[in-house]
């Protein structure tokens, strides 16, 4: 039977359910809004009593007169909780605002015997305090060890920070440069005079069996581009012996011995290796003239010359050792850095001539097909004095 059968044959009973059910939704209404009421007048009177504040003048008559029970005193927050005799155990504490590193407090207490209670601040932990400085020392040191990979230079690895001071040097324990005499061309006077040290690199004992020295450095000067860099890479091709290699600015740091000590560590892997060759390219980075600085010059530089002077012509003999060096500017080297023992022979690498050019161009046009009306003649005719770059 459905609802509507329903209210057809009992309309009476239906009529007096629905006035019971709104009688009972009027009644929940009407209970919901005396709660309402009740609470909104017990709850402020609940929390005054919860949190009642008493003056600080009124607590210390309070303790004088011998009326306090118990005080609890937090004091990094700088409150007081009390109660006074008399009241019962469940009612609730009395606050009262302290002053700051108050020692009459403490008196007034001790002398009235009352019973009284320091409590620390629940939020302090000094294990997290111990923890939080722990983390801060592990950021800095982390940040160090960052700063040292990041200027111990691009080759920074697990290992780098320990090999801070090591040489930066490329080394090759057999010349692979690829680059002969046949391929330097323009500077025949220079490679004329460098044969002297090819010579000695392959067949040492030809000089030592006469008694012969040969020169422990030698400095490659003249303008950029006349192929100072190309003319030590051929010297290495031609000996095929080991050879490193590295620039002048490599060795100098912002900290205060460790070019010295790259200069060491270069020079102990070379006599290692001897017979070799040590190519310093660009070494008036290194090699400029002590004191010229403003405050008498940099002592970083400064040092790592002093240490690139004492490992070429020291108390300890470098034999085998042969340190060619190359630079465009050769007037602001350091004297000492000239004399004889140390580069005591200097090559001067001009800009080629009309011939130079043509052995030049000779030598990029070796593996290419040029159309016979292409005179090398005609174009080193034109060009004498341009660098050998091509």
């Amino acid at each position: 039977m459905g609802c509507s059968d329903y209210i057809q044959q009992k309309p009476k009973d239906y009529i007096s359910m629905n006035r019971n059910l709104g009688q009972r939704r009027w009644v929940g209404r009407l209970s919901a809004l005396i709660a309402t009421v009740f609470l909104s007048q017990s709850l402020p009177v609940l929390a005054q009593s919860k949190e009642e504040k008493v003056s600080y003048s009124n607590f210390v008559e309070h303790i004088k007169a011998g009326r306090i029970q118990s005080v609890k005193i937090y004091e990094k927050q700088g409150l007081a909780e009390f109660k006074l005799k008399g009241q019962p155990e469940k009612a609730d504490f009395s606050e009262v605002l302290l002053f700051d590193k108050d020692p009459q407090l403490y008196e007034i207490l001790r002398t009235k015997k009352v019973d009284f209670e320091q409590i620390p601040d629940p939020g302090e932990n000094p294990l997290l305090g111990i923890l939080a400085q722990f983390f801060f020392i592990l950021i800095i040191v982390f940040l160090f060890l960052v700063f040292l990979r990041r200027t111990a230079g691009s080759n920074s690895g697990p290992g780098q920070i320990l090999n801070f001071g090591k040489s930066k040097a490329r080394f090759q324990m057999e010349s692979e440069t690829g680059v002969t005499f046949v391929d330097v061309a323009g500077i025949e006077e220079a490679k004329e005079e460098l044969q002297e040290v090819v010579t000695f690199l392959k067949q040492p004992e030809r000089f030592t069996a006469v008694g012969a020295r040969i020169p422990r450095g030698v400095l490659l000067i003249g303008p950029p581009g006349t192929g100072k860099t190309l003319l030590a890479k051929a010297i290495s091709g031609e000996a095929g012996v080991p050879f490193f290699s590295i620039s002048g600015s490599e060795f100098v740091e912002m900290f205060v011995g460790v070019g010295a000590s790259r200069v060491r560590d270069l020079f102990k892997k070379a006599k290692e290796n001897a017979p070799c060759l040590v190519f310093i390219d660009e070494i008036d980075a290194v090699g400029r003239q002590r004191g010229a600085g403003i405050g008498g010059g940099n002592d970083e530089r400064e040092q790592t010359l002093n240490q690139l002077l004492t490992e070429m012509d020291g108390f300890e003999g470098n034999s085998g050792i042969i340190v060619i060096a190359a630079t465009n500017r050769p007037d602001i080297l350091d004297t000492a850095l000239l004399r004889p023992g140390r580069f005591d022979r200097q090559i001067t690498v001009d800009l080629p001539t009309f011939t130079g050019r043509l052995g030049i161009l000779e030598v990029h046009s070796r593996e290419k097909k040029l159309s016979p009306q292409v005179s090398l003649e005609a174009i080193a005719r034109r060009t004498p004095g341009f660098p050998g770059q091509p």
